[in-house]
């Protein structure tokens, strides 16, 4: 606090008020005290010790009285040895106020010195007791304090040379009834490399920052587009526009089909090219998180809302979503309880934190997936039935790679083209043999399994060479369709005699019995045993 010499307050920090609790009443009695302005007096104001220093400044016209205020309690207590005398206790107090203004400088209306901390004139070189009373022009080089005083405006963080050198102050103006009565400067750095050093650090936080965001953005974002959507056979191709027809709108889509045809990439193409293609893409494992953290893990929780909870909370998954879209695979591994919370999410369009109360609207597009029968599992009371509903607004089934043989060529090629670059290890491509095994494979587990056997067909392969079948999986050639050389009657007959022939060893020649067993006639049985020349056997 800094008082002219009638006693009217000049200045006074916002700690001081708080100490006071800004009452006026406190403030009137602290200023009437009479005490010795060259010792420590320990006062008690509004339930608070306070140490009080005053110090009477000479010099500008009249008197004035600044008085340094701190907080006694038991942190400065323990600063203070066992068996110090009061006048040690004293100096050591003195020496803790004067700390606390490091580097400050007081001037009056007129620019005048008031105040020059000692930390500060050593700084400058100057002698501290002469300097009061004396224009700050005259003090410190290449000062702005005076200017200041005139402007009423504050300069923050400023650059000025000094001895040689440079420093970082701040100086900001004194006002009483809306007028300039002085001015204070706060020594915020001795030298520009004490600045640049913070600057540099900084500097350092803010990319590293930067790198965080941009790996957050970079593991929530949309990596593939309906061109990354391999296929022309006619019922691909029908899905595919299906799916480009829904990105156009902003309505939920539950996208169907087996494990590995290739769900997800329909989700990042359709985000890709929709309105929210801009914003993230938020990738959730609903069979992957346990079940007690999938409600958390989904719509955030607050701080201390349960043990080890992170300080200040965390956003959920369809918080980060916000303006983008949420992609729940695997939604039919949902627990029923939390398909509740889900059902609340789409129809309020909010979400609740875990140990909140409040609710915070978003704007989230959501794609499930899964390739379960979501109704089969409604009638068994494992999926909602009204949840169901909200989410399969647009369904989409994805037809499994069986279904869509003619693909399997396109896709090999490309596949080899994936990895032949990844491994940059150039290979002719796929020779006949090789890619009739793999038209003629089942592919129960879909894409994901032929781009498998690819991956492992591009280990094998020597360089510059073709892709033949001893590159493929042993389970893949195992299952080679032979090039049929007889008509389908030839073999239904061949499989029909074969059956009937059987059939009467297993009885031990008993055409009764064995035709009862087949299902047929005993009439039919001599009939085709007649045409298969089995009579005579």
């Amino acid at each position: 606090m800094i008082l002219n010499h009638q006693k009217e307050i000049l200045f006074c920090n916002q700690r001081l008020l708080w100490m006071m609790d800004d009452d006026e009443n406190e403030m009137t009695h602290l200023l009437q005290q009479d005490f010795l302005l060259s010792t420590i007096v320990k006062m008690k104001i509004n339930k608070k010790e306070l140490l009080i220093k005053g110090e009477r400044l000479e010099g500008i016209n009249g008197a004035a009285y600044m008085y340094l205020c701190a907080l006694s309690n038991e942190a400065i207590a323990d600063l203070l040895p066992t068996g110090q005398g009061q006048q040690e206790n004293e100096m050591l107090i003195e020496d803790i106020l004067e700390y606390a203004y490091d580097g400050l400088v007081l001037v009056d209306a007129k620019g005048y010195v008031v105040l020059l901390t000692q930390a500060y004139a050593e700084f400058l070189k100057v002698d501290q007791k002469s300097s009061i009373g004396k224009h700050v022009t005259e003090v410190i080089e290449n000062t702005r304090m005076h200017i200041v005083v005139k402007t009423g405006k504050q300069e923050a963080a400023s650059l000025q040379k000094v001895n040689g050198g440079y420093m970082i102050a701040t100086r900001s103006p004194i006002f009483k009834n809306g007028k300039v009565v002085g001015a204070v400067g706060k020594l915020l750095f001795k030298n520009v490399g004490q600045f640049s050093a913070l600057f540099k650090r900084l500097h350092s936080l803010e990319k590293e920052l930067k790198k965080y965001k941009g790996d957050f953005r970079e593991s929530n974002k949309a990596s593939y587009s309906f061109h990354h959507l391999i296929g022309e056979s006619p019922a691909f191709k029908q899905v595919k526009a299906q799916a480009v027809k829904v990105a156009e709108n902003d309505s939920n889509v539950l996208l169907l089909g087996e494990s590995g045809t290739g769900k997800e990439l329909f989700a990042h193409a359709i985000h890709q090219a929709s309105s929210r293609g801009m914003g993230l893409f938020v990738k959730v494992n609903c069979a992957a998180i346990p079940a007690e953290l999938i409600e958390s893990e989904l719509f955030g929780y607050e701080e201390g809302a349960f043990t080890g909870a992170r300080k200040g909370g965390k956003a959920g998954k369809f918080e980060t979503a916000d303006g983008g879209t949420i992609f729940l695979d695997e939604i039919g591994e949902l627990p029923i309880h939390m398909q509740v919370k889900l059902l609340r999410v789409l129809q309020e369009k909010e979400v609740e934190r875990v140990g909140s109360t409040n609710s915070k609207a978003i704007d989230v597009r959501i794609i499930a997936a899964t390739n379960r029968n979501l109704e089969d599992m409604v009638d068994k009371g494992e999926f909602r039935l009204d949840l169901y509903y909200r989410l399969k607004v647009m369904e989409i089934t994805i037809p499994s790679l069986k279904d869509r043989k003619e693909d399997v060529s396109r896709l090999s090629h490309y596949f080899t083209e994936k990895y032949a670059t990844m491994m940059a290890k150039p290979v002719k491509g796929i020779d006949e043999k090789a890619l009739h095994i793999l038209k003629n494979y089942h592919w129960p587990g879909n894409i994901r399994e032929l781009e498998n056997v690819i991956e492992r067909a591009m280990n094998m392969v020597d360089l510059n060479c073709f892709i033949e079948p001893k590159h493929l999986s042993a389970n893949i050639k195992l299952q080679e369709t032979v090039i049929p050389t007889r008509t389908l009657a030839e073999v239904m007959e061949e499989t029909e005699k074969q059956t009937i022939i059987q059939c009467l060893t297993a009885v031990g020649g008993k055409k009764t019995e064995a035709a009862k067993r087949l299902g047929i006639s005993r009439t039919t049985l001599y009939e085709k045993m007649n045409k298969y020349h089995l009579l005579e056997e």
